[in-house]
């Protein structure tokens, strides 16, 4: 070994005893302050984004902004569970993207709870059996989660959190030639984000559809000339092998993922917030719905139509506009829409995905 190989390694040797001595140090503080909290609510997803946007703006490198957030948001992770593990609930089983998703923005220091539909993600935060939960709401390439956004409006629950996740889908197996394989399994989504690369490459393998990307790599598993669509964990927890990477249509593809609670979000200075809302039986009504947030300077980013289910014919508009319902051009123009609106409903304000 070099002098010079060892006295950078002594260095590095000193700098993560340092670490260490400074993370148990932030370890003990977090406890003290959940010892001060008075309310018993563990998670405060405001005070989390505002420490992981002030250290990516105070990064200087060479760790990527990607690369901060992910080392903080599992130290934050283990801090917190020193406070009270969070159970997470999510659409799974393990190894799907929701899972993926729920430990991008808890870290590993939680209980993870696999729920085998949107649907029981709902009722298990809502019945207490799980803190937060995970679900899916769009994708870049296939559009809308329906099922989340028809839950969304009945539910009593707050939309706390965003999770974006880029998608990377991948052909998995158990033999290396292409020429062998005379089926495909994957989730109907995941078909349709990699349609293009199937046509050209397998255009003769059956499609068949799974629950889940998890559950396609399991029958993968089970049947030696098929194949399944998926990401690389469902690899690693069947055993099969990456056959080709990155077969998405789409380099870009990503996946947006609502946080679920049973609590409100304090602003945390880069936020934005979700509602639902319908137009009354008029003409220009739906105009009117959008002039109130024009007039107060609110910007929208999204407007998804979903049949109503209470009539023919009928459409409800789920919107993402920017700010907090607590800030005040958002509060004016919220406070406007409720008048000329048929029916309105604040799903949550929440920080704005980091």
């Amino acid at each position: 070994m070099s002098e010079k190989l060892k006295q950078l390694r002594e260095q590095i040797d000193r700098l993560d005893d340092e670490l260490l001595i400074l993370a148990n140090r932030r370890a003990a503080l977090a406890q003290q302050v959940g010892h001060l909290k008075e309310d018993g609510v563990v998670l405060r997803p405001e005070r989390e984004a505002q420490v992981l946007q002030r250290l990516q703006e105070q990064n200087s490198g060479p760790l990527s902004n990607a690369a901060v957030a992910r080392l903080f948001t599992e130290i934050i992770s283990q801090c917190r569970a020193m406070e009270a593990p969070l159970t997470i609930a999510y659409l799974g089983p393990e190894g799907t993207f929701t899972e993926a998703a729920a430990l991008k923005r808890f870290g590993s220091a939680i209980q993870e709870q696999s729920c085998a539909t949107i649907d029981e993600v709902f009722r298990d935060v809502v019945s207490g059996a799980a803190h937060y939960g995970v679900v899916p709401v769009e994708n870049s390439s296939e559009g809308a989660v329906g099922r989340t956004l028809d839950l969304l409006m009945q539910s009593t629950l707050q939309i706390c959190g965003e999770v974006k996740l880029p998608i990377h889908q991948c052909l998995l197996g158990q033999h290396s030639e292409l020429s062998t394989i005379n089926s495909v399994y994957s989730h109907p989504q995941s078909f349709g984000q990699c349609q293009g690369w199937l046509n050209t490459h397998l255009p003769h393998a059956a499609r068949i559809p799974a629950a889940s990307n998890a559950e396609a790599a399991r029958l993968a598993a089970e049947h030696p000339q098929s194949a399944a669509i998926a990401g690389n964990q469902a690899a690693v927890l069947f055993g099969l092998k990456v056959l080709v990477e990155n077969i998405e249509d789409d380099a870009s593809n990503t996946t947006r993922f609502l946080v679920l609670g049973n609590q409100q979000v304090a602003p945390s200075g880069n936020d934005k917030t979700s509602l639902v809302m319908s137009a009354a039986n008029r003409p220009g009504a739906v105009h009117d719905l959008l002039v109130p947030l024009a007039k107060h300077g609110v910007s929208m980013t999204k407007l998804e139509s979903r049949p109503a289910r209470s009539g023919l014919w009928e459409y409800v508009f789920y919107v993402d506009i920017e700010g907090h319902q607590d800030d005040v051009k958002v509060a004016a123009a919220l406070a406007e829409l409720g008048k000329v609106a048929a029916f309105v409903k604040v799903l949550g304000s929440y920080p704005v995905a980091i």
